[in-house]
């Protein structure tokens, strides 16, 4: 298995509009609308997500670790008896699953999607 690298942190934010805004004119960043309540950078280095859904954000940044591996890693964190927060699940470019690990952050992994 190849190193795992951080390669993106998810934000929690209540208005989409607002922090969109904000990140483009004090970072001069690019954000991509994915949803309605979903938009991120798209960079290919260390990108930055916004998640407005109050269903689906998370109470704190969210670091997102890309992996070669998924399944994998999913079946050697059961086996550590580690909480998983959230079981894999697809979205649009990959799959990817949260755990807290021992100090009680959230982490997701993420494995990117096959191309067909």
């Amino acid at each position: 298995m190849s190193v795992a690298r951080l390669n993106y942190v998810e934000l929690p934010v209540s208005n989409i509009t607002a922090s969109k805004a904000f990140f483009e004119s004090v970072a001069g960043w690019s954000l991509q609308d994915f949803a309605p309540t979903y938009a991120a950078t798209m960079t290919g280095d260390v990108d930055l997500g916004l998640q407005a859904d109050r269903a689906e954000a998370t109470s704190a940044p969210l670091p997102v670790i890309q992996v070669s591996d998924l399944d994998s890693l999913y079946e050697a964190v059961l086996a550590r008896g580690d909480a998983i927060i959230r079981p894999i699940f697809s979205f649009p470019g990959g799959r990817r699953f949260h755990v807290r690990e021992p100090s009680g952050n959230e982490i997701a992994f993420w494995q990117l999607a096959a191309e067909e």
